[in-house]
């Protein structure tokens, strides 16, 4: 497996630019040059690379790449899922208070956020390819410790490292994704998401398969449910580690699945740098190198070469203003210290460069922080708040956890919806996005009025299909408003931000189910916050919708 090291190992085996006898298979026409006026220099070359993946289609390059940041994708929430699966019995065998029980979500949330800053920036910085290996290689690391855990603040810390891995996945993963599939292809962002609820319906399954049969009797679902041998004295029943594996042998499951994915992304497939992010970086060799290499991968022959960017470049230096910077190869490489700190710190700038990428920004930061409000309080007490309904109505455990597998599995068809909707005229992303939030927000709200076995079942299907709808065009959609040289910060700082507010979340959810024991005032609170996001898309700039990534 090729990593960057230093030198950019992302060419090595593709055609070298110069080499004699390595003609182009064919030349740029001049209708494929035309259409470049008013555009950065950078711009123009990211236009070229565009049309070059555009002109070879979706290879099975791309499709590797497709699936395998799905498996970025199925391991968020395929962890995600975990920490609410394993809250009931954890608590039994560990003993902590009611009020403590929200400290895991917060953990969790606690490393999402500060790993979606800090990979969303550092894959704008260090380049794509070490970030896609290495948030994998965190969540492995950290979940396979996981089980092994015997006390509470143990499990918390490494939680928190879990969440830290994970938190890049969604920001790198939509961005590598977006940079190397065709522009007619870009409905597979939003399928993407289809992993996430695949990773949900996993997680139930082996929770299924291990919880209710390994778990203390009576479990924490009846009545009388064995106490915690630490509240105990000795010689009185309790719930013992040996009699309550069920969790720990999930956990021990999901950190080899995540070791199989990294076995994946890191051994058995080379993945190369960005070419967009090459050519931002000044490397143009190296980024005509990876476009190459693709063609070859994929059976198919690529038309651009190092010449086409240098003959761009003189081009547009001679009506220009000078010499461009960004986008300038050699010249941007043999730029001083202080040129390269103020390009730097330029890219930060993107995001609020006019009024509408303000008003852009904003709005995404607005929608990512009530979406993933409404989604985090409802992960983490959800299936406890069933496990207590279908314990009122005498439903056993077994029952409940085979009902999340029919809840969560209904969630691919959302996710499916959700991307053929990007196409449709008048509806496309945006109104997608309006119609999923209010009806999510909505079954929160009626589940809180009915407790029957059915409702039960329907309302958090509802619940699911919809979020699984509206985060699949988020999420797709995100990147997609954004040029390279900030993407990923871009896509990391609205992580960052919904990851952020996905840690008070759990905390007043906390005190209000801690305190009160009232499950209707939490979905109250997941619901009122969630249908804020119907305001916030629906505000959204219809000019962003859908245009050309740079």
């Amino acid at each position: 497996m090729a990593i960057y090291e230093g030198k950019d190992s992302s060419v090595d085996d593709a055609p070298k630019p110069h080499e004699s006898g390595d003609e182009p298979a064919r030349s740029l026409s001049l209708s494929e040059t035309e259409g470049l006026e008013g555009l950065s220099l950078y711009e123009k070359k990211c236009v070229l690379i565009n049309r070059e993946i555009d002109a070879q289609g979706m290879g099975k390059y791309q499709w590797y790449i497709w699936g395998l940041c799905g498996f970025g994708y199925m391991l968020d929430l395929l962890w995600a899922q975990a920490f609410g699966l394993v809250l009931s019995p954890l608590k039994q065998e560990l003993g902590f208070l009611g009020d403590e029980t929200g400290n895991i979500s917060v953990a969790f949330s606690s490393g999402l956020t500060a790993g979606a800053f800090v990979w969303g920036v550092l894959v704008d910085i260090v380049g794509r390819q070490w970030a896609f290996n290495l948030t994998v290689l965190f969540t492995t690391v950290f979940g396979l410790g996981l089980g092994g855990t015997n006390s509470y603040p143990s499990f918390l810390v490494l939680t928190a490292f879990v969440g830290f891995g994970i938190g890049g996945n969604i920001p790198i993963d939509t961005t590598i994704t977006l940079e190397f599939i065709p522009q007619n292809r870009r409905f597979l962002l939003a399928l993407l998401s289809i992993f996430q609820p695949i990773g949900v319906v996993v997680t139930s399954g082996i929770a299924y398969g291990f919880i209710p049969k390994y778990s203390c009797s009576p479990n924490f679902s009846q009545e009388g449910a064995l106490p915690s041998c630490r509240n105990v004295a000795a010689g009185v029943a309790c719930c013992a580690k040996a009699d309550n594996m069920g969790w720990r042998y999930l956990l021990f499951t999901l950190g080899a699945i995540s070791l199989a994915v990294f076995v994946f992304r890191f051994v058995l497939f080379r993945f190369k740098e960005s070419p967009k992010y090459l050519v931002y970086r000044g490397k143009d060799d190296k980024a005509i190198g990876v476009l190459q290499y693709i063609a070859k991968f994929n059976g198919k022959q690529t038309a651009i070469t190092l010449e086409t960017f240098e003959a761009l470049a003189r081009e547009h230096n001679s009506v220009g203003s000078g010499t461009a910077i960004l986008g300038g190869g050699a010249k941007q490489l043999q730029s001083s210290a202080w040129e390269k700190t103020k390009l730097e710190f330029a890219r930060y700038k993107m995001l609020f460069a006019n009024k509408q990428m303000t008003r852009l920004t904003l709005l995404v930061w607005a929608t990512y922080i009530m979406d993933f409000w409404g989604f985090t309080v409802a992960g983490t007490y959800l299936p406890t708040i069933l496990a207590t309904k279908n314990g009122q109505l005498h439903l056993s455990l077994e029952f409940t956890y085979r009902s999340y597998v029919y809840i969560f599995l209904p969630g691919t068809v959302g996710v499916v919806i959700g991307a053929l909707m990007y196409g449709v005229p008048r509806v496309g992303r945006k109104w997608t996005m309006v119609l999923s939030s209010g009806l999510m927000g909505a079954s929160i709200f009626i589940f809180s009025a009915v407790n029957d076995e059915k409702s039960n079942i329907g309302l958090n299907v509802m619940e699911y299909f919809f979020q699984s709808m509206f985060n699949a065009v988020l999420y797709g959609w995100t990147p997609e408003v954004f040029p390279a040289p900030i993407r990923g910060t871009a896509c990391g700082l609205a992580s960052f931000w919904g990851r952020l507010f996905g840690i008070v979340s759990p905390l007043i959810a906390q005190q209000l189910y801690g305190n009160s024991g009232n499950i209707n005032s939490v979905l109250y609170l997941a619901g009122g916050v969630t249908l804020g996001c119907v305001i916030t898309t629906a505000l959204l700039p219809n000019k962003a919708i859908g245009a050309q990534s740079f």
